[in-house]
């Protein structure tokens, strides 16, 4: 799981809308004047496979980061 969601960095965080993009995930477009990019972020990337119809997905997801913050469910607001 995702770390970025409960951390206060999420609605400006460069990795955060990394991960977005590679999820499809139709994010907010809005502008963000003031990026925030996080000190040594590690994710991780699953890969995962359907045998029936011979898809691939890849799952990314922000494991740890020394600039997360918890503020739990920030993400919501």
């Amino acid at each position: 799981m995702c770390i970025c969601v409960n951390c206060r960095h999420v609605h400006n965080c460069v990795t955060y809308h990394l991960i977005q993009k590679q999820h499809n995930y139709r994010y907010n477009k809005k502008i963000i004047s003031n990026y925030f990019i996080p000190k040594e972020a590690l994710i991780n990337i699953n890969i995962n496979t359907n045998h029936t119809n011979k898809n691939i997905f890849f799952d990314w997801d922000l494991i740890e980061c020394l600039s997360f913050v918890e503020i739990p469910g920030y993400w919501i607001t």
